[in-house]
């Protein structure tokens, strides 16, 4: 429930950088996908984001527009869109850039996604 009330379970855009460190702040495992709206692969990362939102509450699942958040871009040094910042406690402690760790495939699975997430154990993944 408190998880719940705190955004999770649900795939979410936030409006602002100044968002991104409150939402950041209330959580212990924070996933932020990086997006641009005319980037065709944003749009499969959202597909496969949007299920595993729902399938892991104990991960807050955020997406920013790269666009709208220079300072971050550049703090994170966020290069490449589509961009996951997996966050821990506050922390940016890894990175899925691209679909380089997906296989470089526009095919992969959410599973692959599932597991490369797991991998940074920012979900639960068994």
């Amino acid at each position: 429930k408190e998880w719940l009330s705190k955004g999770h379970g649900e795939y979410r855009e936030i409006p602002s950088e100044r968002d991104f460190f409150q939402e950041v702040k209330e959580s212990k495992n924070v996933i932020c996908h990086f997006y641009r709206d005319t980037t065709f692969r944003c749009q499969i990362m959202d597909k496969h984001l949007t299920v595993l939102a729902k399938k892991h509450i104990e991960t807050k699942f955020l997406k920013l527009n790269a666009e709208k958040s220079p300072f971050l871009c550049e703090r994170l040094r966020i290069k490449v869109i589509p961009t996951l910042a997996l966050i821990k406690d506050g922390k940016t402690q890894d990175y899925v850039v691209g679909f380089t760790d997906l296989g470089n495939t526009d095919d992969f699975t959410t599973e692959t996604l599932e597991w490369r997430l797991g991998c940074a154990d920012v979900i639960n993944y068994r």
